[in-house]
């Protein structure tokens, strides 16, 4: 058996190295060699009216990149993903992970999709901004719908902020959603693996509303209770992942989903919680691969 892990070409974060060669690192343990690789090979190509793949002799591929044509091209060539293409292309985008999980039972804060602009110059309509303050108030948070590490996610406090930011994002896919007072600053991620709970931490900033780690944030182990397992486990299988990190707010009437990350950094899950998350993947990747 032989993996291929295939890292976004661009991005050059010492966390997107570190998932990748511990990853490696625990498959060789378990006597599976991988290639860790950029994804700037054009690894699938189109020819004759079919797809071929260019960097063949592999039997599983964890995809640790986003670009949804390339995951969906090495899938129609055969290859067996982690995460698969669907998974990653639902969770990549924001508004659509809402929308996937709505319906089903996973309590999220109240979220209303951006109207888009099909071009710069033309104006956002005052209604937008009379349903946008009547449905969720001051503050609320607006979200690109693609964007990970706490990037493009902004607190607007009144309406000069709102008119501003709506101009921003008129022409960007993007999300308006409930500010969750109770939880700001604070929450929780929790790491889901072959549909299981495995490890969570809180996440605390004392400088900014988001808590994220790369922003500042400070983990601490968190206990994993009957709610929280059920929740995080939930929207995982729903959502067909392999593996995730599910960051969830904590509200008045309980936990509320914020967001699914399909290829989540776990170096700070593990040094916080000291659970060793990559041999936990590693194993539900092997165990996955044998069952074929």
């Amino acid at each position: 058996m032989k993996g291929l892990i295939l890292n976004n070409a661009y991005c050059h974060i010492p966390s997107m190295n570190y998932q990748g060669e511990r990853l490696a690192a625990e498959l060789k343990e378990l006597g599976v060699y991988c290639d860790i690789k950029n994804n700037d090979f054009f690894g699938a190509e189109i020819e004759d009216g079919d797809i071929k793949f260019a960097a063949a002799g592999y039997d599983f591929c964890i995809y640790l990149d986003k670009d949804k044509y390339v995951s969906y091209a090495l899938e129609k060539c055969g290859l067996r993903l982690f995460n698969s293409h669907r998974a990653i292309e639902l969770c990549d985008d924001k508004a659509l992970t809402c929308l996937y999980l709505a319906g089903n039972g996973v309590p999220m804060p109240k979220t209303l999709p951006g109207l888009l602009c099909y071009e710069p110059s033309a104006a956002v309509l005052p209604d937008t901004y009379a349903v946008l303050e009547r449905e969720l108030g001051y503050p609320m948070v607006a979200k690109q719908c693609y964007g990970s590490l706490g990037k493009f996610v902004y607190k607007i406090d009144d309406r000069a902020e709102l008119e501003k930011k709506c101009e921003e994002l008129k022409c960007i896919p993007h999300l308006f959603q409930q500010f969750i007072k109770e939880s700001a600053g604070r929450d929780i991620r929790v790491t889901v693996i072959g549909g299981r709970a495995v490890a969570a931490m809180e996440r605390k900033s004392t400088t900014d509303f988001r808590s994220n780690i790369e922003l500042g944030g400070t983990g601490t182990p968190k206990k994993i209770d009957e709610k929280l397992k059920t929740l995080a486990e939930k929207a995982a299988n729903l959502l067909g992942l392999d593996y995730c990190g599910i960051d969830i707010l904590c509200g008045n009437g309980g936990y509320l989903l914020c967001e699914v990350n399909s290829n989540a950094f776990f170096g700070g899950m593990e040094r916080v919680t000291g659970i060793n998350v990559a041999r936990l993947y590693a194993e539900h990747i092997v165990a996955t691969m044998r069952r074929i």
